[in-house]
């Protein structure tokens, strides 16, 4: 195996054999009669060689070594190089490097995504670390790396995302048009979700994932949530506080649909607990009913609308049609049911309120007076024990 000092002879006799003077450094082809071959290595014992036929074949094929190398002026060149400087001619992909959360250049130097640095292929190569299939992958090289999420305070999101309907959509059916960590985040600029300016920074989110759910996002900008946000109510849902920004599910499933009550009861409390005191509630809470009504099922997912809005499907003319779609036969009586109506609130459900009382001061009676009757009945059951006892005592004496 070669070793710096061979390489330097080596060098030599490369330019004694092409007759060249110092500018033949800058060709290919003579620096490729020692780098191709695969065993060479640096006096550290790192790979120097170059793959000749991934190099013709990659993007850089057509320049010379020079143009990269610029250090290199002739043969033999000094053992150590100066580093390749990329943004010589990628300086709008470097500038907007040098703003991002990957700008410790020792930390993310452009190989440690765009891979071999002799071998960078197209995006629209699948040979290409970052064509849209190898995007997670390479992503996922520091983002499910334990060490590295702790070194820098990040989360391990490729298993994540990997097993979201987005990740199956991309590495199970291949569909180029899902969305991977580039869609959302940027390739070169990515900013800090803190950051206004970042693709995910909250107020951002809905335009973020708009560029492929159009008509979605359309719908969430006309619903209330979508409208409090607008209005700088960052306290507002956005389309990661529902499906989360990397496990991602299908709102089909049974999983989902199971966990959707609980995220729309984060924000609205008072709403959650009401709720859970109704029929659709305990239904659900049984665990294999996943078909029972959750929030949305009657207020809407996205373009939800206050019951005052004649468009919402909550608004008063609209109930029976809403019901319906789960209760057939469902009339003006069916609908006066009222599924968040508070027991506990004397001013708005007295009604309720008083029979809620009446129920519990029943139920604490009947209870209070059968514990006094058994307690009575053990006293009366050990008095007649002892009375009997002693009465055998006397009559075998």
């Amino acid at each position: 195996m070669k070793t710096v000092s061979s390489i330097t002879l080596v060098l030599v006799a490369a330019a004694l054999l092409f007759h060249a003077g110092p500018a033949a450094a800058q060709k290919s082809a003579e620096c490729l009669a020692c780098h191709a071959d695969a065993s060479m290595q640096d006096a550290a014992g790192h790979s120097i060689s170059v793959d000749e036929s991934k190099f013709h074949s990659s993007i850089h094929g057509s320049l010379e070594c020079a143009n990269c190398h610029t250090s290199i002026k002739s043969y033999p060149h000094p053992d150590k190089v100066t580093p390749v400087k990329c943004d010589t001619c990628h300086a709008d992909e470097a500038a907007g490097l040098a703003g991002s959360v990957h700008s410790a250049s020792a930390d993310h130097p452009c190989t440690s995504c765009h891979g071999d640095a002799h071998a960078i292929f197209p995006k629209t190569d699948a040979r290409s670390a970052v064509y849209p299939l190898n995007v997670p992958h390479t992503c996922g090289n520091c983002h499910s790396n334990e060490g590295m999420a702790q070194k820098h305070g990040l989360a391990s999101v490729y298993p994540s995302y990997i097993d979201s309907i987005h990740g199956f959509a991309l590495s199970k059916e291949g569909l180029l048009v899902a969305a991977n960590c580039q869609s959302c985040h940027g390739s070169h600029k990515i900013l800090s979700k803190r950051n206004p300016q970042s693709a995910t920074y909250k107020t951002n989110v809905p335009q973020t994932c708009g560029t492929c759910h159009a008509g979605i996002t359309t719908n969430y900008a006309n619903g209330v949530h979508g409208k409090a946000v607008a209005a700088g109510k960052l306290d507002a849902p956005v389309c990661s506080d529902c499906h989360t920004a990397h496990a991602i599910l299908q709102p089909t499933e049974s999983a989902f649909r199971t966990q959707s009550t609980p995220i729309c009861g984060s924000c609205h409390k008072e709403k959650f607990s009401t709720y859970r005191d109704t029929f659709h509630s305990q239904l659900g809470a049984l665990g294999g009913y996943v078909e029972t009504a959750r929030c949305w099922d009657c207020h809407g997912a996205h373009d939800v609308l206050p019951a005052s809005d004649p468009r919402s499907p909550i608004a008063p003319a609209n109930l029976v049609k809403t019901c319906g779609r789960c209760h057939v036969g469902a009339n003006e009586s069916f609908v006066q049911y009222q599924p968040h109506a508070n027991a506990h609130n004397r001013k708005l459900n007295p009604a309720l309120y008083f029979i809620r009382l009446f129920m519990n001061l029943l139920l604490g009676s009947v209870l209070t007076f059968f514990m006094i009757h058994t307690i009575l009945w053990l006293i009366r059951s050990r008095y007649d024990q002892v009375k009997r006892k002693s009465a055998e005592g006397e009559k075998n004496a």
